[in-house]
Parts: structure tokens; C-alpha cells; sequence
């Protein structure tokens, strides 16, 4: 089994982690409401997706 011949240090061992963050969600403006809404997903709060209507919403 392979083992470390030296101690990595904490250096070496924080530049390794330091891509290990989490992104923000890539968001997109709905070309019908103008409200944020994830991308390649239809619009939670009009149902719309690229153009057309892809949900029934209920109104409340």
C-alpha cells in the first residue's frame, strides 16, 4: 500500500481544497414575468418555459 515519505503540509494541503466550495445556482430572468428562476427550468411562479406554457399554475 502506498504511503507519504513526507508530512503534506497545511499549506499544500489548503491550495489542494480551496476549489472545493460550492457554486451559486446559475440563475435567468423569465422572459414572460421577469422573475429569477434557475436555468433550463420552467418558471415556478408563471409556468412558462421558452416562450410557451408548460405548467398550470393554480391561482390562489
Amino acid at each position: 500500500m502506498g504511503v507519504p515519505k513526507r508530512k503534506t503540509s497545511k499549506a499544500r494541503r489548503d491550495k489542494r481544497r480551496a476549489n472545493h466550495a460550492l457554486a451559486m445556482p446559475a440563475l435567468a430572468r423569465c422572459s414572460q414575468c421577469s422573475e429569477l428562476r434557475l436555468a433550463h427550468r420552467a418558471c415556478p411562479n408563471c409556468g412558462y418555459y421558452k416562450g410557451r406554457l408548460v405548467l398550470e399554475l393554480e391561482e390562489e
